[in-house]
This record gives structure tokens, sequence and C-alpha cells, in this order.
């Protein structure tokens, strides 16, 4: 059974519209920006391949667009904690306002508001990237004890089916740290670590019902990701056909981008908005249990780095640390 409301989720999506649009510029600006490095780098590659034979060419041009989009890769990296400070994280702030009953400003205004509640929680880029590796990571801890419980269970065949149910669900948490971030950003906390290990106990304490609304989400997130990856194979061909040479990989790493893109940009704010409902339905009027602290304390590294960068963060020596 699901906690959310799909109605409210698209309510969500159209009152922050100026966000969504946000999003469909950023994640479909990178995907662009592959295309015309790889486009670019092959066009290079054929060039210089014509001063020698018809293999060498081909092989200069298949060079040239891995080239391009190696190096367009490697810049999307380097700036990632910036796409999750500017884009994530405020989208996740615009919509917790919206469900605590807040009010939020329009078009351009409601992207500069956002922007100024992250710097207010959270500071700077770098340490919120850092603080959203370490939940990922108390996260993983989490789904680890939740599928040691399962395979107690007198099942017959009970380990075939946690191979399955393991790999599911690697993929099912990926949209469980943001949804982490927004408890900070909800209580106002002042210290975001500490805000941090709170919200994560009160994730294990709610596991199961987070797990399966984030499992289903999953499901219907990647599936219309492959819709959309289908749709986009036309169109992707299209754009290799323009490449010099032979690039027939091209298609489909285009259009994966493209699949990409659609998802970043529409699908996956629409599961965080179904899952920040999960989240703040199920632990509502609930206190972190120390049990479950004390046994996130004992098997995650991560939750004990929490706790240090909490008091870091309190005696105002974690700038120095990052």
């Amino acid at each position: 059974m699901k906690d959310f409301s799909v109605s409210l989720s698209l309510d969500l999506m159209r009152r922050t519209a100026p966000f969504v649009v946000f999003r469909m510029m950023v994640y479909f600006g990178v995907a662009l920006a592959f295309v015309l490095a790889t486009g670019t780098g092959a066009g290079i590659g054929y060039g210089v391949g014509a001063a020698g034979t018809e293999e060498f060419q081909v092989n200069t041009t298949f060079w040239g667009g891995a080239t391009g989009f190696g190096l367009t890769a490697a810049v999307v990296f380097f700036l990632r904690d910036y796409l999750l400070y500017l884009v994530k994280a405020g989208h996740i702030a615009v919509m917790v306002e919206l469900l605590e009953g807040g009010t939020i400003p329009e078009g351009r205004g409601q992207i500069d508001h956002a922007q100024k509640v992250v710097t207010e929680r959270f500071g700077q880029a770098s340490a919120l990237f850092a603080l959203d590796q370490l939940i990922k990571g108390v996260v993983g801890a989490i789904t680890g004890l939740v599928q040691g419980l399962l395979t107690l269970l007198p099942i017959s065949g009970i380990d075939g089916l946690m191979g399955a149910i393991r790999a599911y669900l690697r993929v099912a948490v990926g949209l469980v740290d943001e949804v982490i971030l927004a408890h900070a950003i909800r209580t106002r906390a002042d210290n975001p670590w500490t805000s941090a290990r709170e919200a994560l106990v009160l994730y294990a304490q709610n596991a199961r019902p987070m797990l399966v609304n984030a499992a289903w989400l999953t499901l219907i997130s990647y599936a219309l990701s492959f819709a959309v990856f289908l749709g986009m194979l036309i169109p992707a061909a299209g754009v290799v056909y323009l490449i010099p040479g032979s690039w027939s990989a091209g298609g489909l790493v285009f259009a994966l981008l493209f699949a990409w893109a659609v998802k970043a940009a529409l699908i996956e704010p629409f599961a965080i908005a179904c899952l920040l409902q999960v989240f703040f339905k199920v632990t509502q009027g609930q206190v972190p249990n120390p049990e479950w602290e004390a046994r996130l304390q004992g098997v995650s590294d991560k939750f004990k780095s929490l706790g240090e960068r909490a008091m870091e963060w309190g005696s105002g020596r974690l700038s120095r640390v990052l």
C-alpha cells in the first residue's frame, strides 16, 4: 500500500514549475554538451584521419568522439556537488515548504529563495556534498540490516531471492538520501549533521514502509525512463547520422543520455515529492530510538563520522576540515 498521494505530488510539481524548468535547462544542457563535445571530437578525428587510410580515419573518428565524451563526463563529475547544491537540494527546499503549508515566491524568485535556504542550512556546496555522501553510506548500512533480518525468516529459497532483493534495494535507496536532507530543511536545524543523524535513525525505525515505497517508485521511474529511452532511439540515431564517419554506438549512448535527462529533470523530482510525503507521514510525532542509534553506531563508520562532523560544525572547525 502506498503512503503518498500522486495528485499532491503532481501539484507540487506544478507549484514548483520554475524549478522544474530550471532542472530541464540544466540536465538537457548537460545532455546537449555531451552530444556537441562528442560530435566535435569525432569531426576533429575525421579531419585528422583524412591524411591516412580509410581504416585509420574510422579509428581517429571513433577516438575523437570518445575523447570529447570522456572530457565532458570529467567536467560533469567535477561539478556534481554543485548540481546537488543548486538543483536537487534547492528543489527539495521549496517542496518541503509547500508540504508544510508555507508559501514560496513565483518565477525566478523561487530559485533564488531556495538557494538562500540551502545556503543557510548547509553552508558551502562542498559541505552539502560531503554530508550527502555520508548519508548514502548510512542508508546502505540500514538496507543491509533489513536484508540481514530477512535472511532469518524460515522461507524456502530465501537465499536466492535475497540476491534479487539486494540488487533492487541498492537502486531503490538512491532516492532516499535526498529525503534525509529534507529533514534538516523541515526542522530548520542549525547543525545539518546532527539533523541528518536524527533523520537516519528515524528512517531506520521506519525502514520497511520507506523501502517498500521507494522500491515501487524506483520501479515506476525506471519503467518510464526505459519508455523514454525507446522513444529517443530514433532522434538519437538522427544525431549520429550528422556526425562524420562511423560512430555506430552513438545512437544507443545518446538515447541513454536523453533518457537520463528526462529522468533527472521530470521523473526523479516526482518520485522525491512522493517519498517526502511518506517520510513526513510515517515519522510524524516520532523521536529517534536510542536502540536504533546504538545499532547504527555499531555497524556504520559513516554514522560515526556524522557525529564527529556534528561536533566540528558546532565548534566552528568544520570549514577547516573540508
